[in-house]
Order: structure tokens, then sequence, then C-alpha cells
């Protein structure tokens, strides 16, 4: 069933000083049938932070904007990748609006980039029972106030570093909160949400290198469908299809 905008921003906000990861705790807090839409738990510190594919996202007590927000998404199954676009432009948008000197972009599938840099990532996990998509947890880990990164982190940025500018954590999740629920607490209209996303998708019709683990190529980044599939043209003019996880990034 959907909800009003202000029914979700009315759900309650948990506030923690440490937990291991956020979107566990939201995770524990859906199997005990004590979720709802629009609930939302925002961390100082995590011990335990989730990024894609199992690896662990490293923050500084107090540096980070550390949150997640759980949904009932108003979506089938089959348009995961349309939810999850429609998350990462919601984030993109609010941040585009805070600093005219960024250049604000999704890192396919769902990394948040500023002026080259990481700064954010977007970690969504699913609730299905059965058939039915009863929850999404939308995970989300924005540096701020950081002005220094581990050197196996040399393309990370924080909103500080590009920026030369101090924000508060409040204010920049007050934003995204609303602006995330007011994208996904209705129905989702595909084209328009896959248009965003790929306005804003990074290094879109520029050449970039891809790897398997064994070897890299380049190729031209074209776009990127509903089905989360990146589609590039090789240098013989052939196009490709890839799925996350099998074709990684190669930043350099």
């Amino acid at each position: 069933m959907a909800h009003s905008l202000q029914t979700l921003l009315d759900a309650p906000i948990i506030e923690l000083d440490c937990i291991d990861s956020t979107n566990n705790y939201a995770m524990r807090l859906i199997d005990a049938d004590t979720a709802q839409a629009g609930l939302t738990i925002v961390a100082t510190e995590q011990t335990q932070g989730k990024g894609q594919r199992g690896r662990q996202w490293k923050d500084t007590p107090g540096e980070s904007l550390l949150t997640s927000i759980i949904c009932c998404p108003q979506c089938s199954l089959d348009e995961q990748f349309v939810f999850n676009a429609a998350v990462a432009v919601a984030i993109a948008e609010v941040l585009n609006e805070l600093y005219e000197g960024w250049n604000v972009r999704i890192k396919w599938p769902n990394d948040i980039v500023i002026n080259d840099r990481k700064a954010g990532g977007i970690l969504i996990e699913n609730v299905l029972r059965g058939n039915h998509w009863s929850f999404s947890i939308i995970g989300l880990g924005l540096n701020i106030a950081q002005t220094e990164f581990p050197a196996e982190l040399p393309f990370a940025t924080s909103l500080k570093l590009a920026s030369g500018k101090d924000f508060s954590v409040k204010h920049i999740f007050e934003r995204l909160r609303k602006n995330v629920l007011s994208k996904v607490g209705a129905s989702l209209n595909g084209d328009v949400v896959m248009k965003d996303y790929n306005d804003y998708l990074y290094r879109k019709d520029c050449d970039q290198k891809f790897t398997d683990g064994s070897q890299e190529w380049p190729a031209t980044i074209r776009s990127t469908g509903s089905n989360g599939m990146l589609q590039v043209e090789l240098a013989d003019g052939r196009t490709l299809h890839y799925n996350h996880g099998v074709a990684h990034w190669k930043w350099e």
C-alpha cells in the first residue's frame, strides 16, 4: 500500500552512537516485525559497515553520514534496478544542489562520485516473502568531513575535500531522506527514472577500462538499461552488456 510522503517522513528515526551496520539493524527490525515504511536508522559509527559484494565500508566516527531507510517498494520485482536507480538519482540531485562547484555523477551501478572521486556508496538489500517484495533497506554511506583517507583508497573524497566547506551531517541527512522517500514512496516511471540515471551516469560516452581479474580492456560507456546491465561499445564496434560483478571498473 502506498503511503503519503508526510506519513513516510513521520516514521521514526532511530539515532545510534555505534552499531555493527545500520542495514543489519534495519534487517533485525524487519525480522522482528517492528519495521515500517520510512523508518530510518542513522549512526555515528559502524564497526561492520557493508559495501557492495561483501566489501566493508570504512568510516571515521562522526565524519560520515551512515544511514539505512526502510521502504515498501511500490513496483514489481522485475523493476529492482529501476528502484535502485531512483535512489541513486535522489541522492545525486541533493548533492548537485549543495555546491555549484561539484560535478556529481553516479558510477555504475550505485556509487556517488564527485569530481572524479568516490564520495559515497549505496547498498540496497531486499526482503522477499514468496513472490511479494515486502521491504527494501536503502543503506547509504556518504563521506562528509574527512580530510584524509587511507592509502588503499586513493580515489576517495568527502564533501569537505571536494569543496573546502563544512557541511552539517544532520542537514544533509534530512534533505537526502526526504528526497529518497519522495522518489521511491510512490510508483515509479521506469523510463523517466532511467533517463535521469543515465543523465548522471559517470563517464558516459567516454572510454573506461574494465577488468575481469585476469585481463583488462577499454570500452566506451553508452548507457545502463532498466535491467541494470551496462551497455558499452568496444573498439571494434561491438556492443556488449555487462552485469555488475562480472566486469569490474578499473580506477586510474
